[in-house]
């Protein structure tokens, strides 16, 4: 392609021009990545639907996942091109390793002609960062440079660049002496690494960065039945599982293609740790048995070898990719919440804590239940995460999270604003990162809980487009379908919530919501049931005992409801009747209803009218 047009090789602009662009542009160093298609014009040529077509499959399935789990940020595109800022040098050349040994791998089999490679430049140097995001100056330049030189399949790193990781990383590189790069006025000297090979860190040296938390590797599952035929199967769920995991918030997940090097082999994983920069395993073997499969897996500390949970989940076989989707699904979300424990627990040993870390133990409180106190813990870490790093996304969404569940839960009098800080916060939070699923389901929380449920319900489901394995945000649809007087609907979308992650941390939430849809439609005795598993799976939650207390008035069980009431007091103590009218969350008239009924059982109950 002519690389003269590519908008990301810019000829040396001046960085400063006018006192307007002194207020809105930053210098930085960074990690460049710049990107094309080889003979991309040529491919076009020949077929451009079908060129097109592939490129963007490459782009959704490989070259923006692989991206995304060394923490790169797409800067622009042009085309086939591709500029990437990276947070270190490290980072930058494991994404291109592992792209380019993943191209070698698509391109097998195929006639020269139809054969799509990347070549790949790499620089550590000054950039410029625009207000948007852009990023101009040398850094860009030389990186771009690089990447138009660079043999197909290779990548192209500059004198810098190679400087921060030939010490760190086993590299096999060609020494191309000192280059002219076009409209470059210094020459650079070139180090070429070429595709299809490892890369390991050396064990003598440290590694140029901390072990990343939330780093793990899915190590290939053993086919205990020897079946050769279950194979197929088998690699799925370790793969699906590697994919399912990388969308976790925070995490760094070692990619399919180098778990899969020790597939066969008996593994240290205390080495696999040192090796891969990680600090979690997860092993697991697959079994089938006439009509059953069973599937045991364990999650492993690789710094002390120790072994942190472990699960057996057993199915019958019926469709082996269905079944598959729900045992991902499963074990995402319930490891999910098991890493983010022992992340927290971590940080509280730690003597030297940054805004990760306050960040995990923020989550690790909020999970032990929504009562002011740990709502009021959990949201003065988030904070201080969030002094330590205002960008830390995931600490926003935290604190967001707090406010949202405070002011829906009826923790405090100030419902509204709390309610009004939350939407804030996560429009704030999309504007910068749109495809968040996370903060998509907190403003799907948001919008339900301020009379806005349809558009809540949408959002949850943008939500679920994101990660399907979000099972909250079914949850969430269902308690929207109680607010617009549908609680005959709310019961099946909490059965797809528990279906997809049946012992999840958020379980016994859903499990109130469904009591709140069979309140609505008078079916007492089960609303009863699933406030009782609500208050035993989490005694934490203190209007599931108020709702509790309502829903045992309708059924005459007055010492039941008094004693469910006090219990629920004990955590509040603020809590009162007038605080649930006035925050009254739908105009919808089923749901007015219902919340006088459960209004007179509350104060029958003894709950303090305020």
């Amino acid at each position: 392609m002519d690389h003269g047009n590519r908008n990301f090789e810019l000829d040396l602009v001046p960085v400063w021009s006018t006192a307007k662009e002194h207020m809105v542009a930053t210098r930085k160093i960074a990690a460049i990545l710049a990107a094309d298609v080889v003979g991309y014009s040529r491919l076009a040529g020949a077929d451009e639907d079908r060129t097109l077509a592939r490129l963007r499959s490459l782009r959704s399935d490989l070259i923006d996942p692989t991206i995304a789990v060394y923490h790169g940020r797409v800067v622009k595109r042009t085309g086939d091109g591709s500029l990437i800022e990276f947070r270190s040098v490290v980072e930058a050349v494991r994404c291109a390793i592992e792209l380019q040994n993943e191209m070698i791998d698509r391109n097998a089999g195929l006639p020269p002609e139809r054969r799509i490679e990347l070549r790949i430049g790499i620089h550590l140097g000054d950039v410029v960062e625009e207000s948007d995001g852009d990023l101009m100056g040398d850094g860009v330049n030389i990186a771009a440079r690089l990447e138009g030189i660079a043999q197909p399949g290779a990548i192209y790193l500059s004198e810098d660049a190679y400087r921060q990781v030939k010490a760190r990383i086993d590299l096999t590189v060609s020494d191309l002496g000192e280059t002219q790069l076009k409209n470059i006025v210094d020459l650079v000297r070139v180090y070429s690494l070429q595709a299809g090979v490892s890369v390991q860190t050396k064990p003598t040296v440290p590694s140029l960065v901390s072990v990343p938390r939330l780093s793990i590797v899915v190590l290939p599952f053993g086919n205990i039945g020897g079946d050769p035929g279950q194979d197929y199967f088998v690699d799925g769920v370790t793969e699906s599982l590697t994919t399912d995991l990388s969308r976790m918030a925070g995490s760094f997940v070692i990619s399919r293609n180098t778990a899969f090097t020790f597939k066969g082999n008996a593994v240290d994983v205390k080495r696999v740790g040192r090796e891969l920069g990680v600090r979690y395993a997860l092993e697991g073997s697959v079994q089938r048995g006439g009509n059953r499969m069973r599937l045991n897996v364990q999650l492993i500390d690789a710094e002390s070898g120790h072994h942190l949970w472990a699960e057996r989940f057993e199915k019958p076989v019926a469709d082996l990719f269905d079944m598959q989707d729900e045992i991902v699904a499963r074990l995402a979300g319930q490891l999910g919440a098991e890493l983010v424990a022992a992340e927290a627990r971590r940080a509280e040993r730690a003597t030297d804590l940054n805004s990760m870390d306050f960040y995990f133990q923020g989550m690790a409180c909020f999970n032990k239940g929504i009562t002011p106190e740990y709502m009021g813990q959990a949201r003065g870490l988030f904070e201080r995460a969030l002094a330590l790093d205002p960008r830390n996304i995931e600490a926003l969404v935290g604190a967001a999270h707090v406010d949202a569940w405070s002011g829906g839960y009826f923790l405090t009098d100030d419902r509204f604003p709390r309610l009004a800080a939350a939407e804030a916060a996560l429009t704030k939070v999309l504007s910068l990162v749109p495809n968040h699923a996370f903060a998509h389901y907190v403003l799907g929380f948001v919008l339900i809980f301020t009379d806005r449920a349809t558009r809540g319900i949408a959002e949850c489901e943008r939500a679920l487009s994101l990660d399907r394995n979000l099972a909250a945000a079914h949850a969430q649809i269902g308690i929207a379908k109680y607010f617009i007087g549908r609680g005959e609907q709310t019961e099946a979308h909490i059965q797809e919530a528990l279906r997809l992650s049946p012992v999840d941390t958020n379980a016994y939430q859903w499990m109130f919501i469904s009591g709140l849809g069979k309140h609505q439609i008078f079916a007492y005795e089960e609303a009863v049931a699933r406030f009782c598993f609500a208050v035993e799976t989490n005694r934490n939650y203190p209007v599931a005992h108020f709702f509790l207390a309502a829903a045992l008035t309708m059924l005459d069980r007055l010492d039941e409801a008094r004693s469910a009431a006090e219990a629920g007091l004990t955590l509040d103590p603020t809590f009162t009747i007038h605080r649930y009218r006035v925050g009254r969350t739908s105009s919808n008239p089923a749901y007015l209803a219902v919340r006088e009924r459960i209004c007179d059982g509350m104060r029958k109950a003894g709950v303090p009218e305020g």
